[in-house]
């Protein structure tokens, strides 16, 4: 330990000594090094806007998906069936459960003229399971199912077609037939993608079985519920069972995961861009690890007469070894803390988060790539230091110290 601590201490005093060799290798090092921990962060914030960008379409992992039709052509219960449903989830105490009706159509006046609306019966757990993003405005709580006016969550094409008012005015839509009434815009989702033109309106669902005496015939009906991704191989089985019992024969019930986790292709996809990105991040830092084993081996040819001295003065050939490449190390794991410094600096300005726009949950920095970077600058100052140090040991003593 006492003779590694004194190397440290001679590869420290040596790079101090020849300051602007150490500035030319630290260069490119950070360079690549920070290169190389801004992919590996870039990488997990493109995951995460992946994963929610999945989770809008699939809901959460994990999702189950509960849905149910006849066999014999008779018409759906749905109501009994509802409460089924609510008694099995009971016993299970799922913290997030919803019901969705997509869709069901409806008269909207517009400032234009009357035209058909489609519309999205849901509970208030959807925002969550779906992490659904809004525009302007708020998302459903539970009390709004007991307001006399319901309100309605609308897309940003309907919101459009009325000029885009100020919902804190009291901007509401009027609808016209079974379910007639006024009903207060709450909130306002953004566009899916450029062109998005659906004009879509989101209600709750209790708010609209209660001034409908049924739901349409061809209406179908679905459950969600978000649980534990760990326990869900375990609950899905059994759930499935609970909610085939006590149902009739002619019933058939389906029960399935519908988020991207599920999916072992998402997973691959996953995985195969981290590698790609992760070879790209490699080559870049052998890049740099390239440059600084030129500019180590020109120095060490400099540095001949030198090693010639302190082997005349009784220097072992692993302690000449040792000093010489734990420079190197030195050098690029101080370059390796600088680039890691930049990297960070880089990620938190604003014009990287809006690459990411829409990112609702914002990783922190990823200590995975910090490490993944400190520990790239460490193995390739060993590499890039191996050969000159080997240099440095087979050189010949009164060759090195002749004029």
């Amino acid at each position: 330990m006492t003779g590694l601590i004194g190397a440290l201490g001679e590869a420290w005093s040596e790079l101090r000594h020849h300051k602007l060799r150490v500035l030319l290798s630290l260069i490119g090092i950070a360079v690549s090094v920070g290169a190389l921990t801004a992919v590996v962060a870039l990488s997990e914030y493109q995951q995460q806007q992946m994963a929610e960008q999945s989770d809008q379409s699939g809901g959460r992992p994990a999702t189950v998906s509960i849905s149910a039709m006849t066999t014999d052509g008779t018409p759906m219960d749905w109501q009994a069936f509802d409460a089924h449903v609510n008694a099995v989830a009971e016993r299970y105490t799922f913290s997030y459960l919803t019901r969705i009706v997509n869709p069901v159509t409806a008269q909207v006046q517009t400032p234009e003229q009357v035209q058909t609306l489609n519309m999205r019966l849901v509970d208030p757990a959807y925002p969550v399971i779906h992490r659904t993003p809004l525009l302007e405005g708020r998302w459903f709580e539970e009390a709004d199912a007991e307001l006399l006016a319901p309100p309605v969550v609308i897309t940003e094409a309907l919101w459009d077609v009325y000029g885009r008012p100020d919902l804190a005015r009291g901007f509401a839509i009027t609808l016209i037939g079974d379910v007639a009434g006024s009903y207060p815009v709450i909130g306002v989702t953004p566009r899916v993608y450029d062109g998005d033109n659906e004009k879509l309106a989101t209600m709750l669902y209790d708010s609209y079985a209660a001034r409908v005496d049924a739901l349409p015939a061809d209406t179908s009906v679905s459950w969600e519920v978000w649980v534990p991704e760990d326990g869900v191989a375990d609950i899905g089985p059994v759930l499935a069972m609970d909610l085939r019992a006590g149902v009739d024969k002619s019933v058939d019930v389906t029960v399935s995961r519908t988020d991207w986790a599920s999916r072992p292709d998402a997973q691959s996809s996953a995985a195969m861009f981290e590698l790609i990105t992760g070879a790209i991040a490699g080559l870049v830092l052998l890049l740099g690890g390239l440059g600084l084993v030129n500019i180590q081996l020109v120095a060490m040819r400099q540095r001949i007469r030198e090693i010639g001295v302190r082997r005349s003065f009784g220097a072992t050939g692993g302690r000449i070894f040792t000093s010489v490449l734990l420079e190197s190390v030195v050098a690029t794991a101080v370059a390796g803390v600088i680039g890691i410094a930049l990297a960070v600096a880089i990620l938190k300005a604003p014009f990287v988060l809006d690459m990411f726009q829409g990112m609702q949950d914002i990783p922190p920095f990823p200590m995975r790539a910090a490490v993944t970077g400190l520990i790239a600058a460490v193995a390739i100052g060993a590499a890039a230091g191996f050969i000159p140090a080997l240099m440095a040991v087979r050189s010949n003593v009164i060759d090195a110290l002749r004029f």
